[in-house]
């Protein structure tokens, strides 16, 4: 394929949509995946802490199953998520409890821990940003929430 720096105007309008959003979603995920391993988490580990925070995600702080956390992270989760092996790795840690019923909690340490790591996530946009305009940015957004409707996708 032509680098897309040496195509026209007129053949990058007629590249495909598939598959430049997949590879920018790949590339995205990927980067995000590696800097927060750097810090030493892994995405999902940050969504548990999430999903489990009443600060954050969590409507009300309340434990939750696997079960109740697979369907709340289902529309972000990626096949090889392994939430149990992740949780498991943040009981051992001591940011997650697991009571009698086989739900999780989040722990004051756990708390803590997902501030801290919520400091991360400024560096990463910036680095995913640098070099486009916050408006090139939102007109970005708009032709993809534009491209969904038009494939009939969730209203974005």
């Amino acid at each position: 394929m032509t680098s897309t720096q040496e195509m026209s105007e007129a053949e990058l309008a007629g590249q495909p949509v598939a598959y430049w959003t997949g590879v920018a979603h790949e590339a995205a995920i990927a980067y995000i995946r590696a800097r927060q391993a750097e810090k030493g988490y892994t995405q999902p580990q940050f969504w548990l802490l999430r999903n489990l925070s009443a600060k954050d995600i969590s409507p009300d702080g309340e434990g939750m199953t696997l079960a109740e956390l697979r369907a709340a992270m289902a529309s972000y989760l990626r096949p090889e998520d392994d939430l149990a092996a992740e949780a498991e790795v943040l009981v051992a840690r001591g940011w997650l409890t697991r009571d009698a019923d086989d739900r999780l909690w989040l722990t004051e340490l756990g708390e803590r821990t997902r501030v801290e790591l919520r400091r991360n996530t400024p560096a990463i946009r910036s680095a995913l940003h640098a070099g486009i305009d916050d408006a090139d940015y939102v007109t970005t957004v708009k032709v993809l929430r534009q491209l969904i409707r038009n494939a009939g996708g969730p209203a974005a």
